[in-house]
C-alpha cells in the first residue's frame, strides 16, 4: 500500500529513525551541577510553587504552561482511516504536535485517551487542564466531538479547539472571502450549498453565518439529502439548527443557481451537470480528502468561470488546516487566553485573506517554483509563507483582547510582531526552497557509489520525490541484490545502473583523461584503471561529458581523497578557486563554515576568495550573507602571528569592493551572539554572521564535527563551489537524508 510515491517502507523508516516517534523533550535550563539540580528541583522548586499557589496566574511565568498545547484524541475518526482506536492514532497526533512546533514554535504533547465515552473523555481532559495553555481536540467522531468540545469549553478556563471543525472552517472562510471578492459578490447575498453535515461541515456553515451569510441562503445536505425543516430521518440537534424551510430535497436540486459549494463529504459527490447548473462565477470548495467531490479539471471543463479549491497540495488553492491552528494557538497563548472565540477565528480568516491579496514574497515563489499572484488560482496563502507567523497571531491576539478573552493583553504590538519574526525557522524554508528548485530543474544526478545501500536509498528517494533522474554507478546484479535487501526490490526497474567497464563512452572518457594527465606522469594503463575501475573518476567523467547534470559522492571514501580523484577530471585545487562550504543547521539557525574541504592553510588572499565563495553559496541558499573572519582573537587582541592573516583578510575585501557585509577578525561568540557584539559598536555587521571564514581546514573540520556531535547540528556539505560543475561530496557518516540533500543541492547547481 502506498500513497503517491511514498512507500510503506519509507513511512515506517521515517517514524523509526533516528529514534522511534517524531519528537522528544529537551531541557531549556542547565542541568549539569549540583546547584542546577537544587534550583530545578528540591529545594529551589518550592519557591515558584509557593508563588503559583498564592497567585495561579504566575504559572504562565514560572512554567511552560503558556507555550504548551495538548493534542488529544481517542482515534475514533482518523482522517482516511476511520475508528482505528487511541493507540493507532498516536502517529497522527505526534505529527500534529510537530506541526505546532514547526509552524508557530508552540510546544505540544500528544495524548491518546482510550475511551469512546464522552463523559470519561471530558473528565480526563479537564483533570489535565492545569498542565496546559490550550487543548487541541483531534480526530473524534461526530456527534461526540460536538458534545466533548462544548462541555470542555464550558468547564475549562483555557482554549479548547477542535481543529477538524474550526480549523477547516477558518481556512474555508479565508478562501471564500477572496473568492467572493474576485466574483464581485457579497457573503450576505450568495446562496451557499454545503454537502457533508459532519463536524467540519457544520463548523464551516456556522462560521460563515457569523460572518454575515444568511440562514435562509444556506442549504445543508448529508447522505439523506437536503436538511429541511420537518425532516426527521438522520437528524440531530446540530443538523436541526441549520434546517431551512425549502422544497429542495437533493443535492442536485440544491446546486441549481448556487453561488458557493462547500464539500466536506466524499469523492465524486458532485457531477459536472451540477456545476453547470450553478450561478455565474461559481465558487467550488471540494474539500473531501484524499479525493475531492469533483476535480478542478472536471469542474473547469464545464465552467471556465469557476473558482475551485480542494484539500490537496497538488492543486491550486489548498484548504490546509496548517494555515490556521498553529497561529490561532500562538496568538491565544501569547495573551494567556481563556478561549478561542468566533471573533478570534474570524480575525485569523481575515488576516489570511489579506495576505493572499498582497504581493507574494520572492522566497515563496522560489519555494513553489512559480510566481504566485492573487487571482482565481491563488486565493489562499501557501503554508510556507513567512508572513503567516507575524501577521496572524497579532490579529488573533487583538481580537482576543477586544473581546475579553485575554488574561494578559499585549502592550507593545510592534515589539510582539518583531518577536514573532524571530521565531521563524530559516532552515526549513531553505531546504524547502532547494527542494522546489530541484523539482523545477529535473536534473539527472549520478550517484557514484552504487554499492552502498544508503546511496541507493537516496537515489530512489531522489527519483520518487520528483527531483529528476538518478543514475547509479555499479553492477546490475549487485545493485539489485542490495535494493532487495533494503526492501526496495520494486525500485530495480526505476533506477538506471551505469557500469563503468561496460559503458559505450569509455574510450571517449579515456581519451579526455589522457589528454589532461599525460604530462603529469600518467600513462594509458593508469588512465584505463581510473576511468574503468574508479567510480569517483568515472562519475566525474560522465559529468564532464554532459551525461549527467550533477554528481554526488563521498559516502564511502574520505572527502580529501575523493577530491584528489575528482581533480583528475576537473580543476578543483586551491589555486583553481575551489572552496568547500559546509552548512550547519541547528535550533532554527543556519551558519555556513568555509573552507572545510580544499585549502589547508589559506593566506589572506585565499581567505578573501573563500569569503566571496561563501557569500555566493549563502545567496544561493536564500540567505543575505554576513561574513565573519573568525579567530581566537577579536579586533587585534590578543596579539598573535596566527591571527594576523585573519586581520588582513577584510582589508583584501575592502580593495575588491564586494557587495556583502563582512568583518573581522573576531571570536565566534562576537560573530554569532548579538550581546557579545554590543561591545564593538564599530562592527560593520548588522546582525549575527551566517558565514564563518576559518583560519584553516583543520579548524573548520573540528568546528563542524564538534557542532554535529555535541550540538546536534544537521550538517549539509561540504558544498563544493568554484568547480563550474555541480559536484557534491558527502561525508562517510552521511545518512540517507544527508545524501539526498546533497543530491538536491547538486540538482540546484549550487556550485
Amino acid at each position: 500500500m502506498s500513497k503517491g510515491r511514498i512507500t510503506r517502507e519509507d513511512a515506517l523508516a521515517f517514524h523509526m529513525e533516528p529514534a522511534p516517534g517524531k519528537w522528544e523533550v529537551n531541557s531549556t535550563v542547565p542541568m549539569t551541577t549540583q546547584r542546577d539540580l537544587s534550583l530545578a528541583y528540591s529545594p529551589g522548586v518550592a519557591v515558584p510553587c509557593e508563588e503559583i499557589a498564592e497567585r495561579p496566574e504566575t504559572a504562565y511565568d514560572y512554567t511552560n504552561k503558556g507555550n504548551l498545547v495538548a493534542v488529544i484524541s481517542n482515534g475514533s475518526a482518523v482522517l482516511g482511516l476511520g475508528n482505528i482506536g487511541a493507540l493507532a492514532s498516536k502517529p497522527v497526533m505526534e505529527g500534529k504536535s510537530v506541526l505546532f512546533k514547526r509552524f508557530a514554535d508552540v510546544n505540544s504533547v500528544d495524548i491518546e485517551l482510550d475511551t469512546g465515552d464522552p463523559d470519561a473523555f471530558c473528565d480526563a481532559v479537564k483533570l489535565m487542564g492545569p498542565s496546559f495553555g490550550g487543548v487541541n481536540l483531534e480526530d473524534i467522531k461526530a456527534p461526540e466531538c460536538f458534545i466533548i468540545e462544548q462541555r470542555l469549553k464550558e468547564e475549562m478556563d483555557i482554549p479548547v479547539f477542535h481543529d477538524d471543525q474550526h480549523g477547516t472552517a477558518v481556512i474555508c472562510a479565508a478562501g471564500l472571502m477572496n473568492a467572493l471578492h474576485l466574483s464581485g459578490k457579497k457573503i450576505e447575498d450568495v446562496k451557499i450549498v454545503l454537502n457533508g453535515a459532519g463536524a467540519a461541515g457544520i463548523a464551516c456553515i456556522e462560521l460563515l453565518k457569523s460572518m454575515g451569510a444568511r440562514h435562509e441562503n444556506c442549504i445543508c445536505c448529508d447522505t439523506k439529502g437536503v436538511i429541511y425543516q420537518g425532516r426527521t430521518e438522520g437528524m440531530n440537534q446540530w443538523k436541526s439548527a441549520h434546517a431551512v424551510k425549502t422544497d429542495l430535497r437533493t443535492l442536485e436540486e440544491a446546486m441549481e443557481g448556487a453561488d458557493v459549494f462547500l464539500g466536506v463529504s466524499v469523492k465524486g459527490a458532485v457531477t459536472q451537470a451540477m456545476v453547470e447548473s450553478m450561478a455565474d462565477n461559481p465558487v467550488i470548495f471540494a474539500m473531501a480528502n484524499p479525493d475531492p467531490e469533483i476535480t478542478p479539471e472536471d469542474a473547469h471543463a464545464v465552467r471556465v468561470d469557476a473558482i475551485v479549491a480542494t484539500g490537496r497540495s497538488d492543486y491550486p488553492n489548498q484548504v490546509n488546516n496548517v494555515l490556521g491552528f498553529p497561529y490561532l494557538f500562538r496568538g491565544a497563548l501569547d495573551i494567556h487566553a481563556r478561549a478561542i472565540n468566533d471573533e478570534m477565528k474570524i480575525a485569523c480568516a481575515e488576516a489570511l485573506a489579506e495576505i493572499a491579496r498582497e504581493e507574494v514574497p520572492d522566497e515563496v515563489a522560489i519555494a513553489y517554483g512559480r510566481k504566485l499572484s492573487f487571482g482565481r488560482d491563488y486565493i489562499i496563502p501557501t503554508p510556507f509563507d513567512p508572513r503567516l507567523i507575524h501577521r496572524i497571531p497579532p490579529a488573533v491576539a487583538k481580537a482576543g483582547m477586544e473581546t475579553g478573552a485575554a488574561r494578559r493583553p499585549i502592550v507593545d504590538m510592534e515589539a510582539y510582531e518583531l518577536a514573532l519574526k524571530g521565531r521563524m525557522d530559516p532552515t526549513a524554508s531553505i531546504l524547502r526552497g532547494l527542494n522546489a528548485r530541484a523539482r523545477a530543474a529535473q536534473a539527472t544526478v549520478v550517484f557514484a557509489e552504487g554499492d552502498d545501500p544508503r546511496v541507493l536509498r537516496a537515489a530512489v528517494s531522489y527519483q520518487r520525490n520528483g527531483f529528476g533522474r538518478a543514475l547509479v554507478v555499479g553492477r546490475d546484479d549487485d545493485v539489485k541484490e542490495k535494493l532487495e535487501a533494503e526492501g526496495l526490490g520494486d525500485a530495480v526497474r526505476e533506477l538506471r545502473v551505469v557500469n563503468a567497464a561496460k559503458t559505450e563512452h569509455l574510450e571517449t572518457y579515456k581519451a579526455f583523461l589522457y589528454q589532461r594527465l599525460q604530462r603529469k606522469g600518467v600513462d594509458q594503463q593508469d588512465v584505463h584503471r581510473m576511468a574503468a575501475r574508479d567510480r569517483h573518476v568515472f562519475a566525474a567523467l560522465m559529468l564532464a561529458h554532459g551525461h549527467a547534470d550533477g554528481m554526488v559522492t563521498g559516502a564511502t571514501r574520505k572527502s580529501a581523497h575523493v577530491l584528489e580523484l575528482i581533480n583528475n577530471v576537473f580543476d578543483a585545487a586551491p589555486h583553481d578557486g575551489a572552496v568547500g562550504v559546509t552548512a550547519l543547521l541547528s535550533r532554527g539557525r543556519i551558519v555556513l563554515i568555509a573552507d572545510t574541504l580544499v585549502h589547508e592553510w589559506p593566506d589572506e588572499n585565499d581567505l578573501a576568495d573563500i569569503a566571496e565563495r561563501g557569500a555566493e553559496v549563502a545567496r544561493a541558499l536564500g540567505l543575505v550573507p554576513r561574513v565573519a573572519f573568525v579567530s581566537f582573537s577579536t579586533f587585534g587582541y590578543p596579539v598573535s602571528e596566527r591571527a594576523e592573516k585573519m586581520h588582513r583578510a577584510p582589508r583584501v575585501l575592502d580593495s575588491r569592493g564586494v557587495d556583502f557585509e563582512y568583518e573581522g577578525e573576531m571570536a565566534v561568540d562576537v560573530a554569532l551572539n548579538p550581546k557579545a557584539a554590543e561591545k564593538y559598536p564599530f562592527s560593520r555587521l548588522t546582525g549575527p554572521a551566517n558565514v564563518l571564514v576559518v583560519p584553516a581546514r583543520h579548524s573548520a573540520s573540528i568546528s563542524v564535527k564538534l557542532m554535529q556531535e555535541m550540538g546536534g547540528a544537521t550538517v549539509i556539505g561540504p558544498i563544493l563551489s568554484g568547480v563550474h560543475k555541480p559536484i557534491q561530496i558527502c561525508s562517510t557518516v552521511s545518512t540517507v537524508n544527508d545524501i539526498l540533500n546533497m543530491a538536491v543541492i547538486a540538482a540546484c547547481k549550487i556550485d
